[in-house]
């Protein structure tokens, strides 16, 4: 929005025409171009602020294509990690999953730092298991944030349902996703680890609590030009529950060919969701 007024500085000053000029007590919000004008990603935004982990969080909220907030109707609710680079990318696709693998609407919300400088984004710590390079491990109060703040939120504000929760992760937030997998197996119906970062650890993703739901699904997707030590921490943990007789959860694991550590994100979302929600979905 910048760049664009500057341009339309410099085309007014050359005698330029066809640029309208934002008046100057327009407020700063109102020159932002909202998300509304690209419909795949209608929706909403919000800031949280949490107590948890005393720390803001930049929540945007895309809604289902034909979405009524008056209506009885309730979506399934997908949480995104790292929502700074995947909602975007993610929530959009989820359309044309729609479309062409016949998958249900959903809510997807995007959990956003506001940046990728370290000093803001924290993901080193709210995805840790395990403490590494002197980060602390702070996945417990990551998942106290979404289990008694941000959840009860969107379900409060949105047409979302609590029965249906997704939780996808990337990298070290495909690593948090198999600590809320094992940790609190209840609180989501369906979880999408994608290229889990596990080589700083593994101890507390080897026990799980139990669970009270039979319908649980965890899906992990890895791809084949994964960094070799990541492939092999994440065979380990493979080897360690598959064989298990009390998973609390249905165990999906995909090798994706040819996929890499970062770029194949929206293959791992399309598997799991299918696997998840598809024809083959019942546990």
């Amino acid at each position: 929005m910048r760049i664009a007024t500057a341009l339309c500085l410099l085309a007014a000053i050359s005698g330029a025409v066809g640029c309208a000029a934002i008046p100057a007590n327009r407020p700063i919000a109102e020159a932002v171009t909202p998300l509304d004008h690209l419909p795949a990603l209608r929706g909403d935004y919000f800031r949280f602020d949490s107590v948890e982990t005393g720390r803001p969080y930049h929540i945007y909220v895309r809604y289902p294509e034909g979405y009524d907030p008056s209506a009885a109707r309730l979506y399934p609710t997908v949480y995104l990690t790292d929502g700074d680079s995947l909602f975007p990318i993610l929530a959009a696709n989820h359309l044309f999953l729609t479309y062409d693998d016949r998958l249900p609407e959903a809510i997807v919300v995007g959990i956003a730092y506001g940046g990728f400088d370290p000093s803001v984004n924290r993901r080193n710590i709210d995805f840790a298991t395990v403490p590494h390079n002197g980060s602390p491990a702070g996945a417990p109060a990551f998942q106290a944030f979404l289990k008694t703040e941000l959840l009860p939120e969107i379900e409060r504000r949105y047409r979302s349902d609590p029965a249906q929760r997704v939780l996808f992760g990337q990298s070290l937030g495909g690593a948090f996703v198999l600590y809320s997998a094992v940790s609190d197996p209840d609180l989501f119906r369906g979880r999408i680890a994608s290229n889990p970062s596990l080589i700083v650890g593994m101890e507390p993703l080897l026990e799980s609590a139990a669970a009270s739901r039979t319908d649980l699904g965890l899906v992990v997707v890895s791809g084949t030009r994964d960094r070799p030590d990541r492939l092999e921490a994440i065979g380990r943990w493979q080897a360690a529950w598959e064989p298990r007789t009390d998973k609390p959860w249905r165990l999906d694991i995909y090798s994706l060919e040819g996929g890499t550590h970062a770029a194949n994100a929206p293959d791992a979302y399309r598997l799991g969701m299918n696997r998840l929600f598809g024809p083959d979905a019942s546990p």
